[in-house]
């Protein structure tokens, strides 16, 4: 075998494998599913992270959680065996929310990766504000100060029927104490949510009654339309 031709053959295998690895982008994006219980934003994170790292970096995460710190603020938070008062529910959402952002969001985001998260503020201004009904000029404050002036490029909201929502979870068994709560709170839950969609330009409201595979067509949509990733 010539020299030539060996060179030819390792870039050619240098070549492939650089294709299977993550293509950097030119800056990091940081997306977030919000909705009321029962919306399907689980299923929907897996689609779309699973598609998206065939071609990007990209940390997935979750509220409350996401470190072991923040984990075990999330025990507490959806025990039902705690009665938990709005104030007290509302510290520990943004002490959760702290240690996520300083631990895993802002890292992931200096590094040019796409963070994907299970929630982040619009849950507390919904359950907390709307549902709990705190002050929104407190919950902005605190939301400011925890989350290092981080905010969503793309916030996609999957809204359901709080009844609709509610039939669902309920066929899985098991709810925690937030999934316990009355009807008319999951409504606020909602109010508060599309609220937030109506004055915020970044956040695409997608209708999550509709067939699993439309919701997903839409998202990536939204996802194209919005910030230019397919």
């Amino acid at each position: 075998m010539s020299k030539n031709t060996k060179r030819k053959e390792e870039g050619g295998k240098r070549k492939e494998e650089k294709s299977h690895s993550p293509s950097p982008i030119p800056h990091s994006y940081f997306i977030v599913f919000e909705g009321p219980e029962g919306a399907g934003k689980s299923t929907q994170i897996k689609h779309l992270v699973t598609k998206l790292r065939e071609t990007f970096e990209v940390v997935q995460t979750r509220e409350p959680g996401g470190t072991p710190a923040a984990d075990a603020i999330r025990k507490v938070l959806l025990d039902p065996d705690l009665t938990i008062s709005p104030l007290t529910e509302v510290l520990l959402y943004s002490a959760s929310r702290a240690q996520h952002v300083e631990e895993v969001i802002k890292p992931a985001l200096e590094q040019n990766k796409i963070v994907v998260c299970d929630r982040f503020f619009g849950t507390s201004v919904a359950y907390q504000g709307y549902g709990r009904g705190l002050e929104l000029d407190f919950i902005y404050d605190l939301t400011k100060r925890v989350t290092q002036g981080i905010t969503p490029d793309l916030v996609l909201l999957l809204d359901i029927d709080p009844q609709v929502g509610m039939e669902r979870i309920a066929q899985r068994g098991q709810r925690d104490r937030l999934e316990l709560a009355d009807i008319s709170f999951h409504q606020k839950v909602r109010e508060g949510f599309l609220a937030q969609a109506k004055e915020n330009p970044n956040w695409v409201i997608i209708n999550a009654q509709q067939d699993e595979a439309k919701v997903r067509t839409e998202i990536g949509q939204a996802m194209q339309n919005r910030l230019g990733v397919e």
